[in-house]
């Protein structure tokens, strides 16, 4: 079995557990700050809550347990409710990876805690638990934030440009959606997604190690 996977077998705990908070946070944030600017569409949905269960879908989180990326359930949201939809939408579409950027931080910032605090016996299990927690919050904030749709970097873009380009846009976006499928499920993610999210995902755990080992200097 452990062969039909992404992640070792004994890891497999910590990645569920990481999975069920990183979607579900990036989901209910979509949610919440969609609601926020006027449009009640997840809401009324039942998608504006913590459940899990209301934002997993069942595909998506096998496929990143075998292939190493995946998807939730995607919040629906009407543009047309918003009272300001340029500027609701940038900040709904930038919602999702902010929590997960988030939880990144405040998870590595427990798993520092941790790692500095060896000599209270800590379970391994924990420890563990939430470096799972931050490496995959910080994979899906740098991953959402590529601009491909369906990806919430691409609806950053198509809200800032203006309708002559956001048109183009719209008529380009399925070839968009092809060549993002094409660069995640072939070799060349190796040679254009993968190099960009090492490179960012190692400066944000360097910035947070020196955070951290500043904040914690002036208590220990």
């Amino acid at each position: 079995m452990e062969g039909l996977l992404a992640f070792p077998l004994e890891q497999l705990p910590f990645v569920i557990i990481a999975l069920i908070i990183a979607f579900t946070f990036h989901e209910f944030a979509h949610a919440y700050v969609a609601y926020k600017f006027g449009d009640s569409t997840a809401k009324d949905q039942g998608r504006l809550t913590l459940n899990p269960i209301q934002h997993l879908d069942p595909i998506g989180t096998l496929f990143i347990l075998i292939a190493g990326f995946g998807w939730a359930r995607p919040v629906p949201v009407n543009r047309f409710n918003f009272k300001n939809p340029k500027l609701a939408g940038v900040l709904v579409s930038l919602a999702g990876p902010l929590s997960n950027f988030l939880i990144f931080a405040v998870a590595y910032g427990v798993f520092f805690l941790f790692s500095i605090m060896g000599f209270l016996s800590i379970p391994t299990f924990f420890v563990e638990m939430f470096y799972m927690i931050a490496a995959l919050n910080a994979l899906l904030f740098v991953f959402n934030l590529f601009p491909f749709p369906p990806l919430d970097g691409y609806r950053i873009i198509e809200d800032l440009s203006p309708p002559r380009i956001r048109a183009k846009l719209s008529q380009y976006e399925q070839y968009g959606v092809l060549l993002f499928i094409i660069l995640v499920i072939t070799p060349l993610d190796s040679y254009t997604i993968w190099p960009v999210m090492d490179f960012v995902m190692s400066a944000m755990f360097q910035s947070f190690n020196m955070i951290y080992e500043f904040i914690f200097s002036l208590f220990l």
